[in-house]
């Protein structure tokens, strides 16, 4: 079951967050031979959509998901919603976080 996280992105700079994917016991996950995959949509239908890079440090369970400045400009200020799913060597899909995305907009362009 995905954590609820909301996060909040100002307009035109570059965004990276780090999540920690850890068992009930509070154990790092060994996250080997997984690829993550993480997307930033306006609704759950919307076909229009914005990537995160997602890089997984293995050995610790982080996955950190990143948007350059160049890309968080290419998004109109408002509410969206995200999740990072990530996929196993044998194509088990899990995600592990989603919420809320909030686009502050700027001023200094």
């Amino acid at each position: 079951m995905a954590i609820k996280s909301n996060i909040v992105i100002d307009q035109g700079t570059d965004y990276e967050v780090t999540i920690n994917v850890k068992d009930a016991n509070t154990t790092p996950i060994d996250l080997n031979g997984f690829t993550g995959q993480a997307q930033i949509r306006k609704y759950f239908t919307s076909t229009k959509k914005y990537d995160f890079s997602v890089t997984i440090a293995a050995n610790t369970g982080e996955v950190t998901l990143a948007m350059s400045a160049a890309n968080t400009a290419k998004i109109s200020a408002g509410r969206y919603l995200y999740d990072c799913v990530l996929t196993s060597n044998t194509n088990v899909m899990s995600r592990v976080v989603e919420g809320i995305v909030t686009i502050n907009p700027r001023v200094t362009r």
